[in-house]
């Protein structure tokens, strides 16, 4: 089945799913990243590095070279333990997640989901299996709308990356909040306050819960998110996105 796919895809060569260019040395090479997204698309995606703040993951515009706290962090500390993400929400990787949430090019999500697998891994260590997987849920108005949540997407692929366990049911949005792109800071946050529930906290009480969504600007969705984990009874939650905004 292996010989016979890459005689089809040397027919019929794949795109990338960013750019739509033909990825035409893919099929010589038995396309080994399994990855639907091409090299200079891929060289597009801006890696996050030190320094970060060691809460919300925010990069620092500074020479000092050590991760440390941010002073929003400092004010008022996070629900959750710490937020992560592999990069920076510019370039081909804005366009990546762009496609994927606003052009229904859900053949990326595999490509994007094994990519923050694999940092997820990295970055969680061998704790990496002990944790239970919750994606940022959508409003259900929304996600009609949408015909799917972007983040359960990602989530899957983590799961499967992490062999670990994927609840997308016991998070709820209660409240069908308005786009948080454009909202400044304090608008954010007090635009996601109480918008998550729980519909069953014996299903996370006592969890490690590992919160996956796109992209984090300012953090506040994670937090949100993670307070109504933690009142329904959750050990200890991190959360990671594909992309990390600066700026903010």
């Amino acid at each position: 089945m292996e010989i016979l796919r890459q005689i089809i895809d040397i027919i019929y060569p794949p795109r990338c799913g960013v750019c739509s260019s033909f990825m035409w040395e893919a099929p010589l090479k038995g396309n080994t990243s399994g990855l639907s997204i091409c090299d200079s698309c891929l060289m597009g995606f801006h890696e996050l590095s030190s320094p970060l703040c060691t809460m919300c993951g925010a990069p620092f515009l500074s020479e000092v070279l050590e991760d440390h706290p941010c002073e929003d962090c400092l004010r008022n500390r996070p629900a959750y333990a710490a937020a992560g993400a592999p990069y920076l929400y510019e370039g081909s990787l804005l366009e990546a997640i762009h496609h994927l949430k606003y052009h229904g090019k859900t053949c990326i999500a595999g490509s994007l989901g094994s990519l923050l697998g694999r940092f997820a891994q990295n970055w969680l260590g061998n704790e990496s299996t002990d944790f239970l997987i919750i994606p940022v849920p959508l409003h259900p108005k929304k996600l009609r709308e949408r015909g799917y949540n972007q983040s359960l997407l990602l989530a899957r692929h983590t799961a499967k990356k992490l062999g670990t366990d994927l609840d997308c049911l016991s998070l709820r949005r209660s409240k069908n909040t308005a786009p948080q792109t454009g909202l400044g800071k304090k608008l954010r946050r007090k635009n996601v306050r109480n918008a998550f529930k729980l519909e069953d906290v014996n299903v996370i009480k006592g969890r490690n819960i590992l919160l996956v969504d796109d992209v984090s600007t300012t953090g506040n969705t994670l937090n949100a998110c993670s307070k109504a984990l933690i009142k329904g009874g959750a050990s200890k939650i991190y959360c990671i996105t594909l992309a990390r905004a600066a700026g903010f």
